[in-house]
């Protein structure tokens, strides 16, 4: 579509959005912007849509790239970057890749909707993790929603052009991200074909990836701004106490998000000093010391900031309704909203949220000298070689490795 009038894209990408049911007030915001990009590319003698049109008019208008930078984009500006995205998907792929309201069932046919559950039913089976088959339902959603704007409506009308398609709709995102989808979506394409939905193995036409998982460097935290973030904490209220327990659990423990919303009051084992619990992730057992100083958080926000509802979690949202975070909650806004009132500067190019803390865990224990099987077992890693990646952020041990080129180690 890229050779579509702006008019035209526009009535097209009207036409998709009136199909998945946006209410006529969000369409109505959508024509507003339109009407003054319209104008904009008109003042500017542009006469087609591209993104890079689309990013002129944001920075021309809203001086996006500054405010980006200092971080200071108001949810106004952000409302009409994700505008401009939008258009930009829909002419390049044919489909609104990214859904910016509450609606959570993305496919609108019967057939599909059908073809879902089925796959959902089918992970369940396999046992594999409730992580995974969280990350599989929704890879196999969005791959069918893509495949539903595009006229498919059965499983047997798909065609390997669909996937190249779809595969092409995910350039520009991560390594890990993409290899996310892929091994999903590879997933998805034999439980078709497994199951006689699909007469071919499509999951043989899916890329291999290239890179390599150690090739992305984790991005740590320095120890000044650890302490400068748990600091600036307000512990004297409600929230501030859940928040410090939660941040300290990763900056001490190094507990993954999805384990600390998961983290049940029955797996605190106060009289052995220990956190218990079946890891997400993996399914396996973590047992983990209850270091003096998380315990005492833990115990200052279940007596003085939880609030007082019949609830097995531990964390819990203080705003209606009170109950625990969900799945899709990377708890991202929590890290973020700290580092702003520390002063500690966002980088776009590095990573701020829990993760990232988890990563500054694992890289201090590191330059302690912890063996890297014992930091796998903090971490709750299954192979040592998913902590290895670590040994990239240490530079004195990358020079420890390194080959002397007399063929003995480097000195």
């Amino acid at each position: 579509m890229t050779n579509l009038s702006f008019q035209e894209l526009t009535k097209r990408l009207e036409k998709e959005l009136y199909r998945l049911h946006y209410t006529e007030s969000s369409i109505m915001q959508y024509r507003r912007m339109w009407r003054r990009i319209t104008t904009f590319f008109e003042q500017e003698g542009i006469d087609h849509f591209t993104e890079e049109a689309g990013m002129h008019f944001l920075d021309e208008e809203f001086n996006f790239f500054e405010l980006e930078k200092t971080g200071n984009l108001t949810q106004s500006i952000i409302n009409v970057f994700r505008v401009v995205r939008m258009l930009g998907d829909f002419q390049q792929h044919g489909s609104i890749l990214r859904r910016y309201y509450k609606q959570k069932e993305l496919l609108q046919t019967n057939e599909l909707k059908k073809l879902l559950q089925g796959y959902q039913a089918h992970c369940q089976q396999k046992e594999y993790s409730k992580v995974t088959q969280n990350h599989y339902r929704k890879i196999g959603e969005k791959f069918l929603s893509f495949l539903e704007s595009h006229g498919v409506r059965q499983s047997i009308d798909i065609a390997a052009s669909h996937t190249s398609d779809y595969i092409n709709t995910l350039m520009g995102y991560s390594y890990k991200t993409v290899e996310l989808q892929l091994c999903g979506l590879r997933s998805f394409l034999r439980y078709l074909h497994e199951n006689d939905l699909h007469p071919q193995n499509l999951a043989k036409s899916i890329p291999a990836i290239k890179a390599r998982k150690q090739n992305r460097i984790p991005s740590v935290w320095t120890q000044e701004n650890v302490v400068r973030l748990l600091d600036v904490i307000d512990r004297g209220n409600p929230a501030g106490k859940r928040d410090y327990a939660i941040i300290i659990l990763v900056t001490r423990l190094g507990l993954r998000t999805i384990d600390i919303k998961h983290l049940k009051l029955s797996d605190l084992k106060w009289r052995e000093n220990r956190i218990e619990l079946i890891q997400s992730k993996t399914a396996t057992v973590l047992n983990l010391p209850l270091a003096p100083d998380v315990g005492w958080a833990i115990i200052d926000y279940l007596k003085n900031g939880r609030p007082k509802v019949e609830s097995p979690f531990v964390f819990l949202r203080h705003l209606a309704p009170l109950a625990p975070f969900s799945d899709e909650d990377r708890l991202h806004q929590i890290v973020v909203k700290y580092m702003k009132l520390a002063k500690i500067p966002i980088s776009a190019h590095k990573k701020k949220g829990m993760h990232s803390l988890r990563h500054t865990l694992a890289s201090r224990l590191l330059a302690e000298n912890t063996p890297l099987p014992i930091i796998s077992d903090i971490l709750g890693h299954v192979s040592s070689d998913s902590t290895a990646v670590y040994l990239k952020v240490d530079v004195r041990k990358l020079r420890e490795c390194a080959l002397n080129p007399e063929g003995g180690l480097a000195p």
